[in-house]
């Protein structure tokens, strides 16, 4: 008895050893998937919903929109100076649409070339390439794509000027930003900035083919706008950076310089928008400037001095209020054109 018993289990943890494993199990009209180290694939239904996603998701629709808040009103302005009227309705949506996908071809670029670092970062790790949801080649061809009928669509309505500066934000951004400024130095933010302010100079010429001082003052505006805001950022993500190898300011110099450069770069930008107000807008647009401008430097010197204290420096107050600094300016703008 004893030896059949004994038998008896070994031949029933044989069988245990050598069952298959079921890879899907039905259970009530769900399938349970094991995981099999492969990527699973998206559900019949949900996968055209989902590449659609992911290829808007590329384009970064935040920043294309943030970039448009300054460029319409740019050419409001242009058209009331130099035409006195407004600007043409179809160069207006010409560069609406034309630079809302340029900006997309550059971030899935961008995305295509940040595909290593991506997947390191939690921020990012959720893009469309890190998730295998679009081939980073797939990618790179949306976005090559885009880039070319932006800039055709653009010559063709508007001027070569415009288009060129197209071109020259397009190729800024993803091959001496991306690939090289963001990768080495601590200053990436700040040069960076010279393709985040190019909308303002491709409004301006798409208006009037030239470049006039007012042009140069509005993109000074938000060229020196944008270290303050995205220092907040990163604080915010400073160990998502530091793992990624990305030297950005918080990540190699201390709380108390990023606060300070945030300070100074804001009453830059306070200064350069005033700068505007006698020699090209009304009252409004300057008492607009004036107060929006103060409470930008106001919370840049919050946080600096909350740096300077050892408390929390609460970064993403900083950067909600820029946002919202930007928006209204921007809008005295375009109001203050139907003023002049």
């Amino acid at each position: 008895m004893r030896i059949r018993s004994s038998t008896m289990r070994r031949n029933s943890m044989s069988a245990t050893r050598t069952a298959p494993v079921s890879p899907a199990v039905p259970d009530r009209g769900r399938t349970i998937v094991v995981n099999t180290g492969a990527e699973p694939p998206p559900s019949p239904r949900s996968k055209p919903a989902a590449i659609v996603k992911a290829y808007i998701t590329l384009t970064k629709p935040r920043i294309v929109e943030l970039l448009l808040i300054t460029t319409i009103p740019t050419m409001f302005l242009a058209a009331r100076l130099h035409a006195g009227g407004l600007p043409d309705l179809v160069t207006v949506l010409v560069v609406v649409i034309g630079g809302a996908m340029a900006a997309g071809a550059a971030n899935a670029i961008n995305c295509y070339f940040d595909r290593d670092i991506d997947q390191l970062m939690r921020r990012t790790s959720r893009r469309p390439i890190p998730q295998h949801t679009i081939a980073p080649e797939r990618a790179l061809t949306f976005g090559l794509v885009l880039a070319v009928v932006s800039i055709a669509l653009i010559w063709s309505f508007t001027n070569l000027l415009a288009a060129a500066l197209t071109l020259a934000a397009i190729a800024y951004y993803d091959l001496v930003y991306t690939l090289w400024l963001k990768r080495t130095t601590a200053a990436n933010t700040v040069w960076g900035g010279v393709c985040g302010s190019a909308p303002v100079l491709i409004g301006w010429a798409a208006v009037t083919g030239t470049l006039s001082w007012e042009a140069w003052i509005l993109f000074a505006v938000v060229f020196w706008w944008q270290p303050p805001h995205f220092f907040a950022l990163a604080i915010k993500y400073k160990d998502d950076y530091a793992a990624a190898g990305i030297p950005m300011l918080p990540v190699v110099a201390s709380l108390r310089r990023v606060g300070l450069e945030s300070v100074i770069y804001a009453w830059l930008t306070l200064g350069f928008s005033l700068a505007l107000w006698p020699l090209a807008t009304t009252p409004l647009y300057g008492v607009v400037a004036l107060v929006t401008g103060g409470m930008f430097c106001l919370e840049a010197h919050r946080m600096h001095g909350r740096a300077r204290r050892g408390e929390n420096v609460k970064p993403m107050r900083l950067f909600h209020w820029s946002t919202s600094y930007l928006t209204l300016l921007f809008v005295a703008v375009a109001v203050d054109s139907f003023l002049l």
